[in-house]
């Protein structure tokens, strides 16, 4: 696909996509194109800065290729497994009182210390609009206590 920048004879500024030169070509000698604004046929190429995909230099891409190889072989359900088990060692549930507990920190009204509980959607984005930082976590292993 090509996209081209297009003017007709007043100086009205639009865009045209074709499949090709070709079809640009063609639709300008069938008289197919014609300014959106005004109807005129007499169409013309503007200048236009280039798109150009360019693959990452060798620097970039050894370090992109370096990522990608640091996950080889990591059991994730492992990981997911330990990520979440050090939230709940190192975090207080405070379970549906979390919007209101977290508001108390930021402001003050209460201990500094990392907590967890329950929120929705909506209250996590009202929290982080409050500038207070707040992260969804993925669910995990449903803790002993909390079993039937």
């Amino acid at each position: 696909m090509i996209v081209y920048d297009l003017a007709c004879g007043q100086e009205h500024k639009f865009e045209g996509w074709f499949s090709s030169q070709d079809d640009f070509d063609k639709q300008i000698s069938n008289g197919q194109l014609s300014c959106p604004v005004c109807g005129s046929t007499t169409i013309s190429k503007q200048l236009s800065a280039p798109y150009l995909n360019t693959l990452p230099d060798k620097k970039t891409a050894s370090k992109i290729k370096q990522k990608e190889m640091a996950l080889a072989g990591v059991d994730l359900q492992q990981l997911h497994d330990q990520f979440i088990e050090y939230i709940a060692k190192n975090t207080e549930d405070v379970g549906t009182e979390f919007p209101d507990e977290a508001r108390k920190i930021f402001y003050g009204e209460s201990d500094s210390r990392s907590i967890r509980g329950e929120a929705t959607v909506e209250v996590m984005q009202e929290l982080k609009d409050e500038g207070i930082d707040v992260y969804a976590l993925p669910p995990g292993p449903t803790p002993p206590d909390k079993l039937n």
